[in-house]
Formats: C-alpha cells, structure tokens, sequence
C-alpha cells in the first residue's frame, strides 16, 4: 500500500517545567510546522520556551518569551520545516498554565 503523500497533524500539548518532546518528523517524511502558538491560561505571566532538536544540536526557536495572563504568542514567524528524526521540544516557567498548539503537514520525501 502505497504511503500518502502529505498529512496533516495538529498537536496540542500543555506545557509542563522541564523540557519535554512534543512532535518528531516521522521516518520518511519532513515536517513542515504551518503555524503554533502558546497560550496562557492564568492571570500572570509565564514564559514558554520551544526548542528545535537535530541529533546533540539543540536550537531555541524562543527562549523564556513571556506571555502575560489570559494572552497567546505565535511562536514562528513563518514555515518551519523538520526533517526526518529532527524534534520540538517544549517547557514552560510553570506546569499546566500554558497551553501549546501546532498545525503540521508531514510531507512525503
């Protein structure tokens, strides 16, 4: 059977302190990330940090960003693509106050 060429992925996922895998390109395919954005959901500021991950490189696509209380922050300003076995991974100052959601087309390589 014959793979599809693209697929489209949301992924949500709430922000926990320590640094945590979200999505990884899956074998076969580059991961394009279309757009993602945090959000806060308490009444202070928390800061969200998002790191692009290829083997031991670790890249920050934003480091500590604050987002005040009850506010959003688009995190890329434009198309981030991730090959095969490349990861985000995702922290926040704070566990369960900060909401993340991305919208990913997998493309057939």
């Amino acid at each position: 059977m014959a793979l599809p060429l693209n697929v489209f992925q949301t992924i949500t996922y709430v922000a926990p302190a320590a640094k945590v895998g979200i999505y990884t390109a899956p074998v076969g395919y580059s991961g394009v990330i279309l757009s993602c954005q945090a959000t806060n959901v308490d009444s202070t500021t928390h800061t969200v940090s998002l790191d692009h991950v290829r083997g031991a490189t670790h890249t920050e696509i934003v480091k500590e960003m604050p987002i005040q209380g009850h506010d959003s922050m688009g995190l890329t300003q434009g198309k981030l693509v991730l090959e095969p076995g490349d990861s985000l991974k995702l922290s926040a100052s704070n566990a369960n106050h900060v909401k993340f959601i991305a919208s990913i087309l997998e493309t057939l390589n």
